[in-house]
């Protein structure tokens, strides 16, 4: 199943709009909104989207609630919009 970057990236974003502000997402929500039966190989597409969002200043990748660098993070993250306060 060939999914683009754009679509990764408009699904994180309506993932996002459709929780509260300070709500955050897992990439795997975001790779199972796009292929409920075959998720898994979209994990790490999910995650490069997520660094390009992250880059662009649209949203925070966290990991235990603390904002972490989405290129060196390990392990589970979260994604969640950037935050100016």
């Amino acid at each position: 199943m060939a999914v683009s970057d754009r679509e990764l990236e408009e699904r994180i974003r309506a993932l996002l709009d459709a929780r509260a502000d300070s709500a955050s997402i897992c990439p795997s929500d975001v790779a199972r909104a796009v292929a409920p039966d075959d998720w898994r190989p979209l994990m790490e597409p999910v995650r490069e989207a997520a660094r390009r969002l992250a880059d662009a200043g649209e949203v925070e990748v966290t990991r235990k609630g603390a904002v972490v660098d989405p290129r060196s993070a390990r392990g589970p993250i979260r994604i969640r919009w950037a935050r100016t306060d």
